[in-house]
């Protein structure tokens, strides 16, 4: 995975970390300082390698390292954390720093850094530093080593929830494609939410889209606990079996309460409120309901009017979306109507795409 970031990359040093290269740096080590190729061993590496001095003057990169790190351009002769520093936690960037003074631990850390970037998806890094030469009585030059485990964390972390949300379609099995509809309706929207630079919308970045594109699905995980003779009833439920029904919000917002991400438990919650206060659970209104939520509530009711239930046929594409503009202001947030408005064929495909 490659880290791009739109001109000259370079993130902010960390708070008051801002001075912590400067501090110890005479006129004599801020010159220029090269390494040779036949000096540097990880030339050829397949992991992203730097090279810096003890003064944190990043002095060489390999061809894999300055792939990784796309958008920062000339790496070499800036200092590690004045490109670096914000993607460390605070008391990691001074561990480094003491390590790399001090001595601790063999000269050597290791540990894991987040690369943000509201136009990028969040990169997760292991970070490796150790002495290029083991001369530990006083090392000279320092081995950065990076491995980008992004998609190695996540595809863990989602196949738990996925055996959830399969377990859950096996209690509700008139669903058909709808679930993975709704996750890519919710993305494209969310997509079109990020590109028009609504100020309202500023929450949303690449990794909103990225995650909502997964966790819209896992809007009904809570039917889990819903009875199956009121989940597949056929014909209208009575006023208590409603109310039964209902709960599947919070019992959905239990389940995914684990999933570190919030999001999951403010769609489960809460994708069934309504922009005037009349849905449920909690009779949210307005902004008070999450964005998230707001996003799946159109997606969701759109898909549903599309499908045919045992209590109703389907509707085409032209009176299912006139049916949720109708709803603007009173269902859904206007806001979000006018995007999607914009975007409305694109709706149709992915249901076209996407048929059962």
């Amino acid at each position: 995975m490659s880290y791009i970031i739109d001109g000259e990359a370079e993130l902010e040093p960390l708070g008051d970390l801002e001075s912590l290269t400067e501090e110890c740096i005479s006129k004599t080590e801020k010159s220029s300082y090269t390494v040779s190729s036949s000096y540097n061993p990880f030339k050829t590496s397949i992991f992203p390698v730097l090279i810096m001095n003890r003064e944190f003057k990043i002095i060489h990169t390999n061809e894999a390292c300055e792939n990784m790190f796309m958008g920062f351009k000339h790496l070499a002769g800036k200092y590690f954390f004045d490109v670096f520093g914000k993607a460390f936690e605070t008391d990691d960037a001074r561990k480094i720093r003491e390590t790399i003074k001090n001595g601790g631990n063999g000269f050597s850390w290791k540990g894991t850094a987040q690369l943000k970037d509201r136009n990028t998806v969040t990169v997760q890094i292991r970070v490796y530093i150790f002495p290029l030469e083991m001369d530990l009585k006083a090392p000279g030059d320092f081995v950065v080593m990076f491995d980008d485990f992004t998609e190695e964390n996540k595809k863990l972390l989602r196949s738990v929830f996925l055996s959830l949300l399969e377990a859950s379609k096996l209690k509700d099995n008139d669903t058909g494609k709808h679930i993975i509809r709704v996750n890519k309706y919710s993305m494209r929207l969310s997509q079109e939410l990020f590109k028009s630079g609504n100020e309202a919308f500023k929450r949303i970045d690449a990794d909103f889209i990225d995650n909502i594109g997964f966790l819209a699905a896992m809007h009904d995980v809570g039917k889990i606990g819903t009875p199956d003779d009121i989940l597949n009833k056929e014909g209208p439920l009575s006023t208590w079996e409603w109310a039964v029904m209902r709960e599947h919000t919070k019992n959905g917002a239990f389940i995914l309460s684990t999933y570190p991400n919030p999001m999951a438990k403010e769609i489960a919650l809460s994708h069934h409120e309504k922009w005037n206060g009349t849905g449920y659970p909690f009779q949210l209104e307005g902004e008070m309901i999450p964005l998230a939520a707001r996003i799946v509530s159109i997606t969701d009711v759109y898909d549903a009017l599309r499908m045919e239930r045992s209590y109703k046929p389907a509707l085409n594409h032209d009176v299912s979306i006139r049916k949720i503009i109708e709803g603007s202001g009173s269902h859904f947030d206007p806001a979000l109507i006018d995007v999607l408005k914009t975007i409305t064929d694109n709706f149709a495909e992915i249901y076209s795409e996407n048929a059962d």
